[in-house]
């Protein structure tokens, strides 16, 4: 049977994947969920044969059940081709028993490449599946990684628009240059004056806005997102769990069935959320361990069940893609925990937004034992990016320095030395040189990003990405700023 779609907040809803796709967000305000999580058909033995894009169809075609085998072939080849840096699109780096899983060797450095590379692929593949003919206009808000990544997959595709609503301010200088200097006829970049969570609640706004929706169909066009919210993002970020595991049994550091840890640097909960997906479906997973920076929400949560954004300080810190206190994907965990619940996730969303605050149950609590937490300290994250190069002269980014530092105070707290661990490396140094060469030796402080970057590419033998390069001289082509409730004035400005 194929896997259909259900919201969070009205699972009576039953939609296919491409439909799914489509809408991005359900008009209740909820997120699509998979009505079941069918087990892989293929064994790790078999997975380990595979190269990544092979493994990416078996993975998929369980989930993206209306696709046909050439669609979903297509939209993979078309993605995971000459765009990424390395033969190997993801490949491991091991440090002891720890395995970094290099998710940025595509276009724009980061781990949100190896979806939404695939996403407009896979989008207009749907509109084209239910007879969509308006124009696809999608909005996102960003915390530094997805906008770019977005308006490189959707730039110039037919029948799209692309608006991007960052921080300003809340982004490093290389993330923001990569943004504003973007080119394409369609795209549109907008830096708000506020924090991530106002504008991906802005984001939101805009599409439960029935009045705007009916006004924009009217002029041809259909509003879909490029966010974790939207389906098509979270499925393809499954495969490399996959593959990851495939990898390591394929070489030999681990055996056949023998479990792993995964610990995944994480804001919006869905890179996440898509390994525990594929921990239900068949992959050998220990602890799925979240790793928070002080922007701590989510391991407040996992420690007390209480999910708190309200009371506590946004803070801007080194590693800005987690510098989120709104994880919009584990809206999709707490109805899985809740048994399917669309009414008690409705009953907790709602709390969240009216009072900032809610308390699941103790059996809720009870679906939470595949998970456990940390959190890192800007002093933590700096020591852990030194340590690991003075101990193994591997340089990771900021994000997955928080990992490594929550992987390592894992260790010490259970003595679980033992248990092989892939590491998701969700950046590149390079889109954080600042940050990084500053926790090496602080006496890189004084110099410009620009100079960072050469002085990194000295210490690391690894060559400046082109996604880096490309932007040393380039122009600024979006110079947009508005206040948040300027947002949804902005969009229809840029579809006029």
């Amino acid at each position: 049977m194929k896997v259909m779609y259900r919201s969070t907040r009205d699972n009576s809803l039953n939609l296919t994947a491409s439909q799914a796709i489509l809408k991005g967000l359900s008009e209740d305000g909820g997120l699509f969920v998979p009505d079941n999580l069918p087990p892989f058909d293929k064994s790790m033995e078999e997975f380990s044969r595979m190269d990544y894009q092979t493994i990416a169809y078996e993975v998929m075609k369980l989930l993206l059940g209306d696709f046909t085998e050439e669609e979903l072939k297509s939209c993979i080849r078309n993605a995971y081709g000459s765009g990424f840096d390395t033969e190997l699109l993801a490949p491991l780096h091991h440090v002891g028993n720890a395995s970094y899983l290099e998710l940025f060797h595509g276009p724009t450095i980061a781990f949100k490449d190896m979806a939404l590379q695939i996403l407009p692929h896979l989008l207009v593949t749907s509109a084209r599946k239910n007879d969509v003919k308006d124009e696809i206009v999608i909005l996102t808000a960003t915390s530094g990684d997805t906008g770019k990544a977005a308006m490189e997959g959707f730039a110039d595709v037919e029948g799209t628009r692309i608006v991007v609503f960052y921080p300003k301010g809340g982004v490093s200088k290389v993330q923001e240059l990569q943004m504003v200097t973007q080119r394409g006829k369609n795209v549109k970049v907008v830096g708000i004056k506020g924090n991530f969570d106002e504008a991906q609640t802005g984001v939101k706004q805009i599409f439960s806005d029935r009045e705007l929706e009916e006004k924009m169909q009217k002029q041809g066009f259909r509003f879909s997102s490029a966010n974790s919210i939207n389906i098509g993002r979270l499925v393809p970020q499954i495969v490399y769990y996959v593959y990851s595991y495939a990898t390591l049994l394929k070489h030999g550091r681990i055996s056949k069935g023998e479990k792993i840890n995964i610990v995944v640097p994480t804001g919006n909960f869905g890179n996440i959320l898509a390994a525990c997906y594929a921990k239900n479906m068949g992959l050998p997973v220990s602890k799925l361990i979240c790793a928070s920076n002080e922007n701590k929400v989510l391991f407040d949560f996992f420690e007390t069940g209480v999910y708190d954004r309200k009371n506590r300080e946004f803070k801007l810190t080194s590693s800005p893609s987690m510098d989120i206190l709104i994880s919009s994907n584990l809206e999709r965990l707490i109805y899985h925990i809740a048994g399917n619940d669309d009414k008690r996730t409705k009953e907790l969303m709602r709390a969240l937004t009216d009072g900032g605050v809610y308390e699941i149950t103790p059996q809720m609590r009870e679906g939470l034992k595949d998970f456990c937490a940390g959190y890192a300290t800007e002093e933590e994250t700096a020591f852990e990016i030194r340590q690991v190069y003075n101990d193994a002269s591997y340089i990771t980014d900021t994000h997955t320095a928080v990992a490594g530092a929550v992987y390592r105070k894992y260790v010490n707290a259970t003595g679980d030395k033992e248990t092989k661990t892939v590491i998701a490396s969700t950046a590149s140094p390079y889109k954080f040189a600042k940050s990084v060469m500053s926790a090496i030796d602080p006496a890189y402080g004084g110099m410009d990003d620009f100079e960072l970057i050469d002085e990194l590419e000295k210490i690391s033998n690894v060559k400046t990405p082109a996604a880096v390069e490309s932007i040393r001289n380039a122009e600024v082509l979006h110079n947009n700023v508005c206040e948040v409730s300027q947002m949804k004035g902005a969009v229809i400005d840029f579809l006029k």
